[in-house]
């Protein structure tokens, strides 16, 4: 991790997808995703149970990965709520990291989510196997 986010606050996320995904992950870093729920960024939760229920489309005996992640959150910004004005614009405002609190109906699943917009904020610490 990058010595420029020295001192400042650090969460524990968690990201699941195919295990060839995680492992491309692991070699070559995150990437920004075009879209989302709240616009381009790379999508986290802090629920091992939400990001096990991902890749949405995964077949039974797939094999998946959760991936542990440090990240380096940076100014936060509360959505929580579906048409929010800065629910896919929060980063032109200065914020590093989107977070969808647990319980608001933003999400079927009613669980958090993060989107966090550079991916140099992210260090994978370690990743799971497991099959649906």
């Amino acid at each position: 991790m990058s010595s420029r986010f020295e001192g400042h606050r650090f969460w524990i996320m968690y990201h699941g997808t195919r295990l060839s995904a995680a492992q491309a992950i692991i070699r070559d870093g995150f990437r920004r995703s075009t879209d989302g729920m709240l616009g381009p960024g790379v999508y986290l939760s802090r629920s091992v149970e939400k990001v096990r229920r991902y890749p949405l489309d995964a077949q039974p005996g797939e094999r998946l990965a959760i991936l542990e992640v440090r990240v380096e959150v940076g100014l936060v910004i509360r959505i929580d709520y579906q048409g929010h004005p800065l629910q896919k614009i929060w980063h032109q405002h200065g914020y590093s990291t989107a977070w969808v609190p647990p319980n608001c109906l933003m999400v079927d699943s009613n669980l958090e989510e993060n989107c966090v917009w550079d991916p140099a904020r992210i260090e994978v610490l370690q990743m799971w196997e497991f099959q649906r």
